[in-house]
């Protein structure tokens, strides 16, 4: 159940991520700090590119689909989750655009952008928290051995083209470019 520790590990990559943009946030909102909009650009991109185009099909493609054919019963979770997915590619474009004006018209689309990171984590905190928390123990009872075989092998990037080994290198290289230009506490560059 290798794909189990991936998922999780997925996970937790886009939490840290959207816990370091609502960090970035809060010191502009409460400190006055100065925005770094090349460091709120990397985030935004690593969400979309990692989140919505990787991450998401593989769940859909493969853990969802297994589960609903070993558990028909999870039909309707599995396609509540599947429609999260749709919704989070609108959100994502949502908050893109949110970056973009605040970015081009200064502060005074910030609180239209603060509003649009706020809403995108609370949505997929939930949404994760929904697979964590039922579809994962439907699948730990549910799926076969060679179901698992098949899931660990596309989370891995080994089963599909389109996710393979380069790409996960790449945003595991992105995920690191975040944290080296985002200030302490939540990366390691400076903060002014």
């Amino acid at each position: 159940m290798d794909a189990i520790h991936t998922l999780l590990d997925e996970h937790r990559s886009l939490a840290a991520v959207l816990h370091g943009m609502l960090y970035l946030v809060r010191e502009i909102r409460f400190y006055g700090a100065a925005p770094n909009f090349e460091v709120f650009h990397a985030m935004v991109y690593y969400i979309d590119a990692f989140t919505e185009r990787f991450h998401h099909p593989k769940e859909d493609a493969y853990l969802f689909r297994l589960l609903r054919v070993r558990y028909p019963d999870s039909a309707e979770l599995t396609g509540r989750l599947q429609s999260d997915h749709r919704a989070g590619s609108e959100k994502i474009r949502l908050l893109e655009q949110t970056l973009t004006r605040y970015e081009e018209a200064g502060a005074s689309e910030f609180v239209a952008f603060a509003e649009a990171v706020q809403a995108y984590a609370a949505f997929h905190w939930n949404h994760m928290r929904m697979e964590e928390d039922r579809v994962i123990p439907l699948a730990r009872t549910h799926l076969t051995v060679e179901d698992w075989k098949e899931i660990t092998a596309a989370f891995a990037g080994h089963s599909d083209p389109l996710f393979g080994h380069a790409s996960t290198e790449r945003y595991d290289d992105l995920f690191r470019r975040i944290v080296g230009l985002a200030p302490g506490p939540i990366g390691s560059g400076s903060s002014g």
